[in-house]
C-alpha cells in the first residue's frame, strides 16, 4: 500500500498495544434490479501512541462487521513515524484526491490542534503537540488518506545525515 514513499518502516501487529479510533461509518446504497441494497463502509486509525499507526477500510452488511473488518485491515498496513519530542520532525503537506493537509510541528503544550479525521490520525501516532489545517476536500477517507501522505514523507534528522552522507551537526548548522 505504501510502495511509493522511500524509508517506510512496515511493522508487524505482534507484541503491540493497538488503539484503535472509528473515524467515521458511512451507509452506502447499491441500486439494483429488485430494489436498494444497503450496506456500510467504516474507516478507521490503529496506533500504539509511540510512531507507529496504520488506517484500514472495512465494508459490509452490518455496522460492526465493517469495523472489524476495517481495524483488521488497518492492522495490516502498520507503519513507524519518525517523532522528535512529542511533535513532527518538520514541517510536511499531504495530498490524496481532492484533500491536501498540512502539518506544522508546534511547541511543547500546545497540544493537537486539527479536525476530527487528521486528530484521529495523529493522536493513534502519538503525537502531543501539532497545528495542521485542512483544505479542500472534508471527505473523511480522503483526508485520513491525505494525513498519511504528509506522515509517510517526514524524515528524522538522522535518516537525512545518512541520506546525504554527512554528520548530524552539519544537518542542523548547515
Amino acid at each position: 500500500m505504501y510502495q511509493d514513499y522511500k524509508n517506510v518502516e512496515h511493522v508487524k501487529p505482534g507484541g503491540l498495544e493497538l488503539k484503535d479510533r472509528l473515524v467515521g461509518v458511512q451507509r452506502v446504497t447499491k441500486v439494483t434490479k429488485g430494489g436498494r441494497a444497503f450496506g456500510f463502509s467504516a474507516i478507521v486509525v490503529v496506533g500504539d501512541e509511540n510512531g507507529v499507526v496504520g488506517q484500514g477500510l472495512g465494508k459490509s452488511k452490518e455496522v460492526a462487521d465493517a469495523i472489524s473488518k476495517a481495524v483488521e485491515d488497518a492492522k495490516k498496513n502498520l507503519v513507524r513515524i519518525p517523532l522528535h519530542k512529542g511533535t513532527l520532525p518538520h514541517e510536511q503537506k499531504g495530498k490524496y484526491g481532492g484533500a491536501r493537509v498540512m502539518l506544522l510541528p508546534a511547541a511543547a503544550g500546545t497540544g493537537i490542534i486539527a479536525g476530527g479525521a487528521i486528530r484521529a490520525v495523529l493522536e493513534s501516532v502519538g503525537v502531543h503537540d501539532v497545528l495542521s489545517k485542512n483544505q479542500g476536500s472534508s471527505n473523511p477517507h480522503n483526508v485520513v488518506k491525505a494525513t498519511f501522505d504528509a506522515l509517510l514523507q517526514l524524515r528524522s534528522a538522522e535518516t537525512v545525515a545518512k541520506q546525504r552522507g554527512v554528520s548530524l551537526e552539519k544537518v542542523f548548522k548547515g
